[in-house]
């Protein structure tokens, strides 16, 4: 049996899955906190059906903020539109199509927001 330099932990019961790159657990992994995408101040909101069975749902990118206030604001962006949705790798994603609400939204909070996309 051959040893790889890939191979390490996965999952721990000590700290549970563990991060590939860093090897320490997810609650503690360091690479999370450097892999923050930063945005360039102007926000782009656009609507996008790809891979979603046709379903529309409206994306927010470039926003300069942390995780928390990024998922703060996604959650407010959310029960301004009435919808549910997700943060994901800095993408604020909203469900259907809300583009114009939350340009609006987002004008109030202060952010300079731009429609990108068809």
């Amino acid at each position: 049996m051959k040893s790889s330099s890939n191979s390490g932990l996965v999952y721990s019961t000590d700290g549970g899955r563990m991060c590939p790159e860093c090897r320490r657990s997810l609650l503690e992994c360091a690479c999370r906190l450097k892999a923050v995408p930063m945005g360039d101040g102007v926000v782009h909101v656009s609507r996008q059906t790809k891979g979603r069975g046709g379903k529309s749902v409206t994306l927010v990118r470039g926003l300069a903020l942390d995780p928390a206030a990024l998922a703060l604001l996604g959650k407010q962006l959310r029960k301004a539109c009435g919808s549910g949705g997700t943060v994901k790798d800095g993408v604020i994603e909203v469900q259907g199509d809300h583009c114009e609400q939350i340009m609006l939204e987002l004008r109030k909070h202060g952010h300079h927001a731009k429609r990108s996309g068809g």
